[in-house]
């Protein structure tokens, strides 16, 4: 099953609560800091709406 690599490169200082809300849910805390997470349509769903914040890498898993 493939994963995603998730990065934060992007602040959330003056970004909307839901936007917030939806990074911490990802597990990102830090700009620069990355998760992996398996890859299925919640969590891509979940990427889809912070994309301008993010960046992701499709990893073999």
């Amino acid at each position: 099953m493939a994963k995603l690599q998730i990065t934060l490169v992007r602040s959330l200082i003056g970004r909307p609560e839901n936007q917030r809300t939806t990074v911490k849910t990802l597990g990102l805390r830090k700009i620069n800091q990355s998760v992996v997470h398996n890859d299925n349509p919640a969590i891509r769903g979940m990427v889809n709406q912070v994309s301008h914040l993010v960046s992701v890498k499709e990893i073999e898993g």
